[in-house]
């Protein structure tokens, strides 16, 4: 075998974002973009502000000499500042530069993180469903990933992060709003998992971080607020990037931050930076930094986002299926009309209609719609989601209305 065994077994079960993402392609080119209805990856179709094009046209006129070079692994000590200054506000708790670290993109954040915490066979929780990716990363750095069932309404159920904490646990790892869900956690449920994580750490004599894993932060509706995780638990780190706030995603530009309530928190950043260097990441992009150090609280208009959750929503809520309306992010979590998840997303992709199986986020019996598309693609595929309602849910009301 040319490549290493442990990468062929992960590429063939590798993300059903990216093979739906590819398929959607393939069947554009076969039938044209206007007739293929593609909700598989979260991409974001919105323009970014127009502050961002305005800073990235002023810095790119920049002559100054060594302005590209080399700069401290962390990042600028500018941005870090800045970033800090804002997350101190956002958070509720003092956030000082030298706490964060610049980063390409969240998941490269999560990556540093892992890197720097995990020995062999430490076990990070999560709660299903969750971005297929994570299994990834802490397997990457010797860890071990334990998902656990989230309650009905995808709120974190914290009876079921209690009972798999054991003697492995080095973290538990939070994503909020939620990817697949668009589930934003409730003030109450992370303080109860700060009380929670706070006397499981001082059982086991070791700190159990929490991750917080943020880069839809500022993508919510309906005034919805994202509690603060640092203000629920000291031993918190945060991961997050810019690019859905700023829909950059593909100038790989985010940042890490620890809490510096966090015990021996000068060790812990030392690590981070030095994970940051060997993973070959070396450090965040010179320009992005330089852009975001002057962005910070802007974000993009949700207004098309929220437009198009609207209309999904209620028209697959008339159509029969179950749906939890999401408060954040820009994805859908139905339930499948049938225990196949896969088959049902076959079937949909059978009408040119592109969505993610459950099964792809470790929860089978449900389908991720990303909705951040344009409103013809949302409007185009509701007649194939009637269809299928018509197909699946209308035979069990007629069957119950006769019983």
């Amino acid at each position: 075998m040319p490549v290493a065994k442990k990468i062929a077994e992960a590429a063939q079960c590798s993300s059903w974002i990216r093979q739906m993402f590819e398929e959607g392609a393939r069947l554009s080119r076969m039938h044209g973009c206007d007739n293929v209805f593609d909700f598989s990856i979260g991409n974001p179709n919105v323009d970014p502000p127009r502050e961002f094009q305005e800073v990235l046209e002023e810095l790119a006129r920049d002559r100054t000499p060594g302005v590209h070079g080399y700069m401290s692994n962390a990042g600028y000590a500018e941005t870090r500042a800045a970033v800090a200054a804002y997350l101190s506000q956002d958070q509720g708790v003092p956030v000082c530069g030298a706490n964060v670290v610049m980063t390409c993109g969240a998941g490269a954040a999560l990556n540093v993180i892992f890197k720097a915490i995990l020995d062999p066979g430490d076990e990070v929780i999560v709660s299903r469903p969750y971005f297929v990716e994570y299994g990834f990363y802490v397997d990457n750095h010797g860890g071990v990933l334990r998902p656990v069932q989230s309650r009905p309404d995808f709120d974190l159920d914290l009876d079921a992060i209690e009972k798999a904490i054991g003697g492995e646990t080095r973290a538990v790892l939070i994503n909020s709003p939620n990817n697949p869900t668009g589930r934003v956690y409730p003030e109450a449920t992370l303080a109860a998992l700060g009380d929670l994580l706070t006397r499981k750490s001082r059982e086991r004599g070791r700190i159990i971080y929490l991750i917080s894993d943020e880069p839809y932060r500022r993508i919510v509706y309906d005034g919805v607020r994202v509690a603060p995780a640092m203000a629920a638990y000291a031993n918190t780190i945060i991961a997050s990037s810019y690019s859905k706030e700023l829909s950059v995603p593909g100038e790989r530009i985010g940042y890490l931050a620890a809490n510096a309530a966090i015990p021996d928190v000068d060790t812990l950043m030392e690590s981070l930076v030095m994970a940051n260097r060997i993973l070959g990441f070396v450090s965040a992009p010179a320009l992005m930094q330089r852009a975001v150090a002057r962005l910070q609280g802007v974000g993009v208009d949700v207004t098309p986002y929220r437009r198009n959750r609207d209309v999904l929503c209620q028209a697959l809520t008339e159509a029969g299926y179950e749906v939890v309306k999401p408060e954040g992010a820009f994805y859908l979590f139905p339930r499948s009309p049938i225990d196949d998840d896969v088959a049902f997303c076959q079937e949909l992709q059978e009408h040119l209609v592109l969505v993610v199986p459950g099964s792809g986020f470790g929860l089978a019996g449900y389908f991720r719609l990303a909705f951040c598309v344009t409103p013809e693609v949302v409007d185009g595929a509701l007649p194939v989601f009637r269809e299928m309602g018509a197909k699946y849910f209308r035979p069990c009301r007629a069957s119950s209305a006769g019983s």
